[in-house]
């Protein structure tokens, strides 16, 4: 493939095109760059930004190939998403370097970031000889009742950009293997590795039109949305924050639609006085500043057993101290590297004024790395990337500004607590609930936990972070609402069922009318003795 070498060209700039029924298109009209985040002087990608006649041109794309898409057999469907398995598969090297230089995760991540791709792949290959309905027993005779799951139609997929191809994989490959055609509006800070992405889909074997490609920024994305009022979009499908989701969630609900939403969080993490300290740390410090916090299910809140809670704290800011960070590019030893974008940071450096504002003590970190400020272990040149000290608050309390609000970044508040259940309610006292996770060797307070927690996702022993990708995602509360992600789950997000009665009588059979009910002796039965 003709644009995957940017990982043996580090500096070349690919042109990102949207791509509507299956053509390159590309309009110099109005264009967005993405900048690699660790050297803002390397321009990864510059693609469109997409106007209303763009979002017009891949709605019609899409329309156009919903009855011949929905007609295709589940099973050859799958054959596609099987070939692009076996290819991101053989560019996955390739493919996670790009993704490095384009939004500064680490390679190690972006590697396992391709590999969930190639999973659903590998899933979803299998789901298209499992597309189930069911055959319903009537209660008539000569009669067969039957269920089928059918496509919505056309898809609206929008996706963030800490997650480009696997967040979109999630909504995508579904989508695709249950009947539907989607449009992809891509994240502005990433629009080149979903150009990448979509070149495999049609390398694969995807009709043209399956799939529809449009970059551009947030009134590229109001476009879109606006379409769900003209009948054109029977589908939404949106990972981003909790507040663009409920205005997403209000214009789909005036059109009696429900849309598929996984959004933010404030992630709990418990230590228990009985936890594995040595592995309630290490899964601390990832789920804390890995990813430099930029994950949806980065833990928010550490929730500490007063008992280990000193310890604990001294341990975590040592540990913290000596995080190395860097170029991802170059050095592949780096725990986290830059955030995604210079608005990122700028979101970032917001939360310190309100956390000092509510009492916060500020245990460690500094704001925005500098040559005149930065930690020991930091190794890159911060002139040139958006780079953030991990960032550390105690003196927390619930209720607080800080323990609240998710930060989108590598900042995590300490809070400390006397039991299992005060720890709970605790964990359970924001407005979020995606993921969660608790260290220790109580199974009781594993079971208190797992039984009491509210949160789509809760691992033991294991940090906040992290999913396979056969598992439902999503959250309750303000996380989500409702919908699933990933495994056989999601299928219900992209399909609606279909009730068939099937009357092979030859007469009118009326359901509840007509049905032979057994016949009781009531003779000397009298309603107004029962009452």
């Amino acid at each position: 493939m003709q644009t995957i070498d940017n990982g043996s060209h580090a500096q070349k700039t690919l042109k990102a095109c949207n791509i509507i029924h299956g053509q390159e298109v590309f309009s110099d009209t109005n264009t967005l760059t993405s900048k690699n985040p660790a050297n803002i002087h390397d321009i990864v990608a510059i693609a469109p930004t997409s106007a209303q006649e763009d979002i017009d041109q891949a709605l019609q794309a899409a329309h156009a190939m919903r009855k011949t898409w929905k007609q295709t057999p589940a099973p050859i469907r799958a054959q596609v998403i099987g070939k692009l398995g076996e290819l991101v598969s053989k560019h996955k090297d390739e493919l996670a370097a790009f993704m490095t230089r384009e939004m500064g995760k680490t390679f190690k991540e972006s590697q396992g970031e391709v590999q969930e791709v190639i999973d659903t792949c590998h899933f979803f290959q299998s789901e298209g000889r499992r597309l189930y309905g069911q055959t319903v027993p009537s209660e008539m005779r000569n009669k067969e009742l039957f269920t089928y799951r059918r496509p919505y139609g056309v898809v609206a997929m929008i996706t963030p950009s800490n997650f480009p191809i696997a967040v979109a994989s999630w909504k995508a490959i579904p989508a695709i293997l249950c009947g539907n055609t989607v449009v992809w509006k891509t994240p502005p800070e990433a629009p080149g590795i979903a150009y990448l992405f979509t070149k495999l889909w049609h390398q694969a074997g995807l009709p043209a039109g399956v799939l529809n490609l449009v970059h551009g920024d947030g009134q590229t994305g109001q476009y879109l949305m606006d379409e769900v009022a003209t009948g054109r979009i029977q589908k939404v499908s949106f990972t981003g924050s909790t507040r663009v989701g409920k205005i997403i969630g209000e214009i789909c609900g005036r059109h009696l639609q429900v849309p598929s939403l996984e959004l933010g969080g404030k992630n709990p993490l418990i230590v228990m006085e009985d936890a594995n300290l040595d592995l309630a740390l290490e899964g601390a410090i990832w789920g804390s500043f890995g990813t430099a916090g930029q994950r949806c299910t980065s833990t928010g809140n550490i929730i500490l057993h007063k008992d280990i809670a000193d310890t604990f704290t001294q341990r975590f800011v040592e540990k913290a101290k000596n995080i190395h960070i860097g170029n991802p590019n170059t050095d592949r030893s780096v725990l986290y590297g830059p955030m995604i974008d210079e608005h990122y940071v700028n979101h970032f450096m917001e939360h310190f004024d309100h956390a000092k504002q509510d009492g916060a003590s500020l245990l460690y970190g500094n704001g925005r790395i500098t040559k005149d400020s930065k930690p020991a272990s930091f190794t890159a040149d911060p002139d040139v990337g958006y780079y953030v000290w991990p960032t550390i608050w105690s003196d927390v309390t619930i209720n607080q500004w800080i323990a609240q609000n998710e930060v989108f970044g590598p900042a995590v508040s300490l809070i400390k607590v006397s039991s299992i259940e005060e720890a709970i309610d605790v964990a359970n006292g924001t407005s979020y609930g995606l993921s969660s996770a608790i260290y220790t060797n109580s199974r009781m307070h594993a079971y208190t936990f797992k039984e009491n927690i509210e949160a789509g996702m809760s691992s033991i022993n294991n940090s906040t972070t992290g999913a396979e990708a056969h598992l439902p995602f999503g959250g309750v509360k303000g996380s989500g609402n409702g919908t699933r992600e990933s495994g056989i789950w999601v299928v219900d997000a992209f399909t609606q069922w279909h009730a068939i009665n099937d009357e092979l009588s030859g007469k009118l059979q009326l359901a509840q009318m007509d049905t032979e009910f057994v016949q009781t002796q009531t003779e000397n039965l009298h309603l107004h003795e029962l009452i």
